[in-house]
């Protein structure tokens, strides 16, 4: 009994404590995870959050390493300039652009760094109750300004291009157009491109290229259409018998053509331009019905005897005035810039008249060349010129004719009315048959047995308005009109064409009559010559 009692014993001695074994597993099992979990923490504390973003770049989840070689590739990437459909790639390297990387992440790890103490850190970490501090550093960078300017310079150097040279066209008397030229505004391009190279994103430049117009702005190719369409026609323009005398002014740009506008020429009606100006300077009043008439006489149907009746009241009104009106009328039009004009005689009417003549002052015309001018009634195209672009000045700006006499003598409204009595000048012919029938134009013409001359501004739909001049000149007993009007026509045209490019005349106008129209056609009759529209007669 007692061997057997103690075997019992023996054996429930020899059993495993499990459930203190099993404790000690989940202890230990327990420190093991919260070491890996502890060793996690650090390694994630090493790494940037996932709500910092350096220069434009996000970073979140890297370690410093990898931010810095994430945003040096960033703005290692080369910026892409685009001069109109063409690509050039600019290396940031090539101009010496850096980040300054230590600086900014060392910003951004400040920026993201908590003042939670860290087993506090780690227990948030655990528990899942971490919050993210949103950090946005901006961009520290540099490069050198000038070597980027100087490769700019060499782009525009490279790609720029002048506008293409214009050329024209004698069969037509229309001018072609040359290639567009692009130049690439340099100073705008430069903030353009830095901001580019500080965007790790778009990097892609439109260059700021301003695209010239092929047209021909120089107007020295219109003078060389009007010489070459003369010879075409075997007129010498400046030979010892013949002379084309022309004068061209862009009333926009200030630009002019010259063509023997200096040499003096017999001015014959066109005298009555000055006479117009001279009258309007001395009127205190509105004209009356007898001098508004004699006014659209004179400036439409050139009449001579109502020209020399103006020129009388200017003088003072009398029977013996008329010496002293044609002495101002002379120096009113050299006053303000005629210098080669003057009238010294009383225009001829024909018949039995007795002329007399008053002293001619001293001009100083082109030498070189004589078309045996009138030596009572002289002039020249640039003179004519000088004349219209003064009534235009002080129509359109007040200034012109009001500035050279600022003591009030001419309005405005006076050099309108120049304009509109003189828009009436419906000849058909000469200057106004080589611009299209409906288009404006305020015009003065004369001539005599050898010479034909016209002078006017042309008003085109586009707003490019004008002054022409031209006289042609031949040494001749008689200068036919059939030779001469057609040469002046076909300058006029060659203007027209060069001003109105989208809207050209290609061909001579087939509708002009044999001869000008009669003023009967187109001067209002006595009474109803209203200088504000002088066609409003018609619709009476």
């Amino acid at each position: 009994m007692t061997s057997l009692s103690g075997l019992g014993t023996r054996r429930r001695s020899r059993r495993l404590p499990i459930i203190p074994l099993f404790s000690w597993l989940f202890i230990f099992a327990a420190l093991g995870l919260l070491l890996l979990e502890l060793i996690r923490f650090s390694q994630q504390t090493e790494r940037f959050s996932n709500e910092v973003v350096v220069a434009g770049v996000p970073i979140g989840g890297l370690s410093a390493v990898d931010a810095a070689s994430r945003i040096e590739q960033a703005y290692a990437q080369p910026v892409t300039l685009w001069y109109a459909d063409s690509p050039i790639l600019l290396d940031p390297a090539s101009i010496g652009f850096r980040t300054n990387r230590e600086a900014m992440l060392a910003e951004a790890r400040a920026g993201g760094a908590s003042e939670v103490a860290f087993w506090q850190q780690f227990f948030n970490y655990l528990a899942g109750s971490e919050s993210e501090t949103q950090v946005n550093v901006t961009l520290t960078a540099d490069y050198q300004e000038a070597l980027l300017r100087q490769i700019v310079s060499d782009i525009a150097a490279r790609y720029d291009r002048p506008p293409g040279e214009g050329s024209y066209d004698v069969q037509t008397l229309t001018f072609r157009t040359g290639d567009a030229g692009y130049v690439l505004d340099t100073n705008v391009a430069l903030p353009l491109i830095d901001a580019a190279l500080r965007d790790p994103i778009n990097r892609q430049v439109v260059l700021p290229v301003d695209s010239t117009d092929g047209r021909n702005t120089n107007i020295d190719s219109l003078r060389q259409l009007i010489i070459a369409y003369l010879d075409s026609e075997g007129f010498v323009y400046d030979g010892q018998s013949t002379i084309a005398s022309v004068f061209v002014m862009d009333l926009e740009t200030g630009e002019e053509v010259n063509l023997l506008s200096d040499v003096a020429v017999s001015a014959a009606s066109t005298v009555k331009v000055s006479i117009m100006i001279d009258y309007f300077r001395n009127l205190l009043f509105a004209p009356s019905d007898d001098e508004a008439y004699l006014m659209a006489q004179s400036l439409l149907c050139s009449n001579n005897s109502s020209s020399n009746l103006i020129m009388q009241i200017i003088g003072g009104g009398t029977d013996t005035s008329l010496a002293a009106g044609i002495a101002d009328v002379t120096n009113t039009a050299r006053y303000v810039g005629a210098r080669n004009s003057y009238i010294s005689a009383p225009l001829f009417l024909g018949g039995d008249q007795q002329l007399f003549s008053i002293p001619a002052p001293s001009t100083s015309p082109n030498q070189s060349f004589n078309t045996g001018a009138d030596p009572f009634n002289q002039t020249t195209t640039e003179d004519l010129g000088t004349l219209f672009s003064m009534i235009y000045d002080c129509a359109n700006y007040g200034s012109g004719l009001i500035t050279a006499y600022p003591d009030g003598s001419f309005t405005q409204n006076e050099c309108r009315q120049m304009l509109e009595l003189m828009s009436a000048n419906d000849l058909e012919r000469l200057l106004q048959g080589g611009i299209p029938a409906d288009a404006r134009i305020s015009h003065k013409n004369g001539w005599l047995e050898n010479v034909h001359g016209d002078a006017g501004i042309v008003f085109p739909p586009n707003g490019r308005d004008y002054v022409i001049a031209v006289f042609v000149w031949e040494n001749t007993d008689f200068f036919s009109y059939a030779r001469a009007w057609p040469l002046i026509e076909g300058i006029s045209r060659a203007a027209w064409n060069y001003f109105s490019p989208e809207d050209p005349l290609i061909a001579p106008r087939t509708d002009l009559p044999e001869q000008a129209v009669e003023c009967l056609n187109f001067a209002p009759p006595y009474g109803e010559v209203n200088l504000d529209d002088i066609n409003s007669w018609r619709s009476g």
